[in-house]
């Protein structure tokens, strides 16, 4: 794998996850507690033997910058082992990057002093488990140009991948970019073949592929969209399917592009038997793990007909948090929550240092860093009210409260919400 360089583009706007992304990159949103999105494909490529990683950022970086330097420095330069984070250099044109390919072209004198044989090019925005090491030997052994990771998903989801015909020798034979009516597997018509946005280059051939796309002005300067079905007919294309690290046949891979989405991916989590094994000790997941106190679960006065009881239920409770007399059922709390007396929280997902005010209910949402609910508020239990309010509804009903939406005018007047319990 030392001939290998790894591309991860984080340059994503993620529109659709706003407000989440309003203030953050979309690699950066916080999933499962105390990871962000961009940790699982780090993880993947650390695991996988991979250590020489480029990572092409662009909108709203900040945060993610941030995140690489506390906790993903602990490469070796010597050993030439690194994470380096890439900023636009503008070193073509004046003009942000036009497509994931050019992208990619605007970074080639990066790209090229490193000397690389292949190039793994992923992306930063996806929840999954997979050892690229499996797919880049596929790659040489076969000889191939490029290869692109695959996945089937429903047929109805197939105008929002790239989907691809493959003959049994898994060459691709048809690719088109979100279409919108999808090919279906041959003998599975429920489904279709979709890109995962994985791909393994020769890196000669990615070099000079992108240096011809560049010249073209009707081209939209992306992979799916222009590289891949430009060399189809020409060169080598493979498919390698994808297979989940522990099982070998249960396919765990979420685009978590939108707010459901990513609402589902955290809710799988709590299940008794997640898809996602996050505690397996041979596949580490990595992230930057902030210094705080254990949580902590308070009162247990469970008598009379209003209980005061700090407890959680099918839930990932993270490090700092307070359940002070309140109760959380099948939710996803960051470091540093705080659940006061007779609250309660079910079905939600809650970022950093959250608090929840006393008799609150929440139901069925995101609620985004330094939140403060007020004493007696409820959320997700009349979605007009929430809309009136000015928060988010997502088509399923997730309400979603971002960082800058306004309580103000609601939340209470303490300051010192850590003085007791």
């Amino acid at each position: 794998m030392s001939r290998v360089l790894s591309l991860i583009l984080a340059g994503g706007k993620g529109v659709r996850l706003e407000p989440l992304t309003r203030d953050r990159a979309k690699p950066a949103v916080p999933f499962g507690g105390v990871y962000r999105i961009i940790d699982f494909t780090l993880s993947n490529c650390i695991n996988s033997g991979l250590r020489r990683i480029l990572l092409l950022t662009q909108y709203k970086a900040a945060s993610l910058d941030r995140h690489i330097q506390l906790g993903w420095r602990f490469l070796c330069r010597e050993l030439d082992e690194f994470i380096d984070v890439l900023p636009p250099q503008q070193r073509i044109d004046d003009h942000w990057y036009q497509g994931t390919a050019d992208a990619v072209y605007q970074n080639i004198y990066n790209i090229e002093r490193y000397d690389p044989d292949y190039i793994l090019i992923l992306s930063g925005d996806h929840i999954y488990k997979m050892d690229y090491s499996e797919m880049i030997r596929d790659h040489i052994h076969a000889e191939a140009d490029v290869t692109i990771g695959c996945i089937p998903v429903p047929l109805e989801e197939g105008d929002q991948f790239g989907i691809m015909r493959i003959d049994n020798q898994h060459r691709v034979t048809d690719f088109r970019e979100k279409p919108k009516f999808p090919d279906p597997m041959p003998g599975d018509p429920s489904r279709c073949l979709a890109s995962m946005g994985i791909y393994v280059f020769n890196a000669r051939f990615l070099f000079e592929q992108l240096c011809q796309d560049a010249t073209l002005h009707d081209s939209q300067h992306d992979f799916g969209k222009n590289i891949i079905p430009s060399v189809i007919n020409t060169h080598v294309v493979r498919a390698f399917p994808f297979h989940d690290k522990n099982t070998g046949r249960s396919r765990y891979w979420r685009d978590v592009g939108t707010l459901d989405a990513y609402y589902e991916a955290n809710m799988d989590l709590v299940a008794v038997h997640p898809e996602l094994n996050m505690y397996d000790n041979d596949w580490p997941l990595r992230t930057y793990q902030p210094q705080c106190p254990p949580p902590k679960f308070v009162f247990a006065d469970t008598a009379g007909a209003n209980p005061r009881a700090g407890l959680a239920l099918d839930s990932l409770v993270s490090t700092g948090c307070i359940l002070s007399g309140g109760q959380v059922r099948n939710s996803v709390l960051s470091p540093n929550v705080r659940v006061n007396s007779w609250a309660s929280v079910e079905g939600s997902i809650l970022f950093d240092e959250v608090v929840i005010g006393r008799h609150a209910r929440i139901r069925r949402a995101i609620i985004d860093k330094r939140v403060r609910i007020p004493e007696g508020m409820e959320i997700g239990y009349d979605l007009e009210q929430d809309r009136a309010r000015g928060f988010v509804v997502t088509d399923s009903g997730i309400v979603v409260i971002g960082k800058s939406d306004s309580l103000d005018d609601l939340n209470d007047s303490s300051d010192d919400w850590r003085a007791s319990l």
